[in-house]
């Protein structure tokens, strides 16, 4: 089947996106603001034409150890919670980023901390970016601001999920889960056959043909020596995504006097407020880290050395504020601005924030 235009909930437009891509398996558990994604699973029953399993666990951490096991035998597998249930699954990403395995995580923030609040928020950046489980590992962090976004970064994360055999999130908001758009869904692509994994992920538990020794795929290693070496590998492979992965956008930024830094939600607010500054006479710029990791750290430093003032707005108390400040590196004064609880900005809001704290 072709594309297909269709208006939906960005939770919506997940479950759509994932079905036409060829994933294999969906395992979740409900929370709110994502539950549509699993419902939305539910009313369309892939397993009827495409044979995507699709199963509500008992529990968050019954949920991504599924996700260990399905990926562990080369399929294209997902999970989707809310703030709350992500925290419950940091072992699971720990172990699947500690194994090497492919996977798709996709989390609708909501306020925290604790059970918090059911509206918006952009507070688990730094779980997401600093490797919210044990040890030095990273996930590949998407940020959508469109439903549109929302079903492409589907496809885009589990291809990347499985070019560097590391898990892949979609780091979005309750804003972009719940708000509806109009979304043109990709082609159907078929779910891989048993023999095009066996060619494309040798590392794959699938049994054991003659002439070949078994697969083990564990992120245990007793040996120091060899759990460093594991380590290395790791990180020369992270260097490789840093080099090869980041994604942003910047508007208006090549005269702008000021700069503001907004992912998510908030950026498509931020883009209104640069809208409206500029019909004043005030040059203001957008950038858009559309990976949080990697973070498109050189950008925001060439236009740290153009520019008079620069800020980052988040619906968090400042968390990507600090991987900003660290890419200009002392070359501008990097302010901050976000709400809490829920509470949204209006680009009216932004703006005034910006004379005040900008423009001298």
């Amino acid at each position: 089947m072709s594309e297909e235009i269709k208006l939906l909930k960005g939770n919506e437009a997940i479950a759509h996106a994932a079905i036409r891509y060829g994933f294999d398996g969906y395992f979740g558990y409900p929370i709110t603001p994502q539950s549509e994604i699993m419902e939305t699973f539910m009313m369309l029953k892939p397993w009827e034409t495409t044979g995507m399993v699709v199963l509500q666990a008992e529990s968050e951490v019954a949920a991504i150890n599924m996700v260990y096991g399905g990926a562990g035998s080369g399929k294209a597998v997902m999970t989707s919670s809310s703030s709350p249930g992500v925290s419950l699954k940091q072992e699971g990403i720990s172990y699947l980023a500690g194994t090497e395995l492919p996977a798709l995580i996709v989390n609708v923030m909501r306020g925290g901390p604790g059970l918090g609040t059911i509206q918006p928020s952009q507070a688990d950046y730094f779980q997401a970016v600093k490797g919210g489980g044990h040890g030095d590992y990273k996930l590949i962090a998407l940020a959508p601001s469109s439903v549109q976004e929302m079903a492409d970064f589907v496809g885009l994360g589990m291809d990347l999920a499985f070019k560097y055999r590391n898990p892949a999130i979609i780091l979005a908001d309750g804003i972009i889960g719940q708000m509806m758009e109009k979304v043109v869904l990709p082609p159907f692509r078929p779910r891989r056959t048993e023999e095009q994994i066996r060619r494309q992920c040798p590392w794959a538990l699938q049994g054991k043909p003659k002439g070949r020794k078994p697969n083990i795929l564990t992120s245990l290693e007793l040996s120091p020596s060899v759990m460093e070496d594991n380590n290395l590998r790791f990180q020369a492979k992270y260097r490789e995504i840093e080099k090869n992965e980041v994604r942003y956008e910047t508007v208006g930024c090549d005269d702008a006097d000021y700069i503001i830094v907004a992912f998510g939600s908030i950026a498509r607010i931020c883009l209104k407020t640069m809208q409206m500054a500029r019909a004043e006479g005030i040059k203001v710029g957008l950038i858009r880290p559309i990976t949080l990791w990697p973070f498109p750290s050189k950008v925001i430093a060439e236009y740290a050395h153009k520019a008079k003032g620069m800020i980052s707005v988040e619906l968090n108390a400042g968390q990507m504020v600090e991987d900003i400040r660290l890419a200009v590196n002392g070359a501008i004064d990097v302010k901050f601005y976000g709400r809490l609880g829920g509470i949204v900005p209006t680009p009216d809001e932004v703006l005034d924030v910006i004379k005040k704290e900008l423009v001298k």
